[in-house]
This record gives C-alpha cells, sequence and structure tokens, in this order.
C-alpha cells in the first residue's frame, strides 16, 4: 500500500516540475524506490515510460498554453525542455497532429493527456500464492530477440518458429530437468526495451555435451539471486500477462520487496500449454526494502 502512496509522491514531484529537467534518480527518491523498480512498475501500471509519460503531459501543457495565451512558439518550446523550435514541431505534430503555431486556431482539436492517478483496488476474494527462494546463477542458451513495449506478439511468433525449427528439442536436452524457460534479459524500462530469450538451462552434468549441441545459439548468464517465485495456472500467454499484472499490481504495492534489477524468469514444465489446468512459474529477482 505505501508503494503506491509513494508511487503519487513521485507523480507530484513529476507534476511540478514539469518545466524543469527532471532525472530519473530524482523521481525514484520521491517514491523511495531504485530508479529500476520506479521505472519496472510505473511501465507495468501504466503502459507508459517515465519518458513518454513526461512528454505526452508536457506537450499536454504546451497546447493548453498556445491555444490561450499569445506566448511566442519558441518560448514555450524552450519552458517544456525543447532546444529548439524545430525539435519542438516535430514532438508537438506527432502528438496533436497539428502544427504549434495552428494550435492557436479557433476551433482546433489538440489532444489532452490528464495527469494519471493511482488506485489500489482491494478485491479480498483472490489471494496471491508465492514463495521467496534463493537460487545460484546459471547458464542458458537458445534464441533471443530484442523487442520494444508493445512488440509482445512477437514472443508468442518466437515460441512458434522454436518449435518449428527443432530449437525446442535441442533445448530440452542440455538441462537436467524437463524444463523450458522464457527469459526477460537486458531490461530497460527508461526505454521500453528488453531481449527474450527462448532456453534451456545448461545442467551441470551436461555441460561439456551442452557446448557442442549449442552451436548457432546465445548463451546467457543468470546470476544469483533471491526470486520471488509465483504459480500460473491457466492458458497460455493469458495466464501469464494476468499473473504478472497482478504482481506490479497488487504484490509489489503489498509487500516490502522491490525488484532487484536483473532478469525475469518464466519457467515452463511439458504439457499442453493450451489447456486450462497447465501450471508454470513466474520467477521475479526482488530485494527487501
Amino acid at each position: 500500500m505505501d508503494d503506491l502512496r509513494r508511487m503519487m509522491d513521485a507523480l507530484d514531484l513529476m507534476e511540478r516540475r514539469m518545466e524543469d529537467r527532471l532525472d530519473i534518480e530524482e523521481i525514484a527518491r520521491a517514491a523511495c524506490a531504485s530508479p529500476f523498480h520506479f521505472q519496472r512498475m510505473f511501465h507495468m501500471l501504466t503502459s507508459m515510460t517515465v519518458a513518454e509519460y513526461m512528454r505526452k503531459r508536457r506537450l499536454t501543457l504546451a497546447a493548453q498554453e498556445l491555444a490561450s495565451t499569445t506566448a511566442k512558439v519558441i518560448d514555450v518550446a524552450m519552458k517544456y525542455g525543447y532546444d529548439s523550435p524545430e525539435s519542438f514541431a516535430k514532438a508537438f505534430r506527432k502528438i496533436h497532429g497539428v502544427s504549434p503555431s495552428e494550435a492557436r486556431q479557433p476551433g482546433v482539436r489538440l489532444k489532452a493527456y490528464p495527469r494519471i492517478s493511482f488506485h489500489l483496488s482491494l478485491k479480498g476474494d483472490k489471494d496471491m500464492d508465492y514463495r521467496i527462494v534463493e537460487k545460484e546463477g546459471f547458464e542458458a542458451v537458445g534464441k533471443s530477440i530484442r523487442l520494444k513495449d508493445g512488440e509482445q506478439p512477437r514472443i508468442a511468433e518466437l515460441w512458434g518458429a522454436c518449435h518449428r525449427d527443432g530449437t525446442v528439442a535441442r533445448l530440452n536436452a542440455f538441462g537436467d530437468d524437463d524444463l523450458l524457460y522464457g527469459i526477460c534479459l537486458d531490461m530497460q524500462p527508461g526505454v521500453g526495451e528488453f531481449t527474450y530469450m527462448v532456453a534451456g538451462r545448461i545442467g551441470a552434468s551436461r555441460a561439456h555435451a551442452a557446448t557442442d549441441a549449442a552451436d548457432g545459439l546465445q548463451r546467457a548468464s543468470i546470476p544469483t539471486a533471491t526470486w520471488a517465485i509465483f504459480p500460473c495456472v491457466g492458458a497460455l500467454p493469458g495466464a501469464i500477462q494476468s499473473v504478472f499484472s497482478r504482481i506490479y499490481q497488487e504484490w509489489f504495492p503489498a509487500t516490502g520487496y522491490e525488484h532487484a534489477g536483473g532478469p525475469e524468469m518464466e519457467v515452463y514444465p511439458a504439457g499442453d500449454t493450451t489447456a486450462e489446468h497447465y501450471r508454470c512459474e513466474i520467477w521475479v529477482p526482488v530485494v527487501k526494502k
């Protein structure tokens, strides 16, 4: 609960300082969170990066000022952080569909992005199971793609391609278990980018054989971490998406943990992933505040 109140404190700071240059460290401090955790939480709750939200709010305020005052375009541009009228005009047109000077015309249609707020919904009818586990690091191998937020449908395409080309069968041969992993690596929540890998874990007893078998695949080192592990039951990808939403909307705000900044993992046992009873897990690296 305190997490959401602190997120609101950070939003208050952002609103008060729309005309200033704010860095993410200062905003995250207002939320009593690390920059990574704040940005990851913000994106999961709003589907926007912090930078995207600030840009939309500033351009909303700029449009209101242009429409209601006689301020010069260059002065408004500088006020809201743009170094030149050209860069301001380009960003303004992308949001509003008109130039800054056209915003002064009577009856012109402009976009407005209101200030967001966070609300905690206390449902009380559905608990959330989890366990905290310390795990040693391991090596993973697989195929990966670099994604921007909004490109998540490409993840299903990657899984389909890995099944069709035999990659999944190869990955099953690497580990000491029968698990497959969907790993989010190199997450950059500030710009909304991450790498997604369909992977297998290289088991200790098969490390030598896996080195030869992994030709043409990428490798990734998963660090030693403390993990919050959440069960997920249901057909994919809907069940996974639902649990991820609850982790950020309900679990993080209700606990004394924050994201540790490392990879997130989906852990998949063998089975029919389209079945309503299919069981898998989500692993999120955490630290105690």
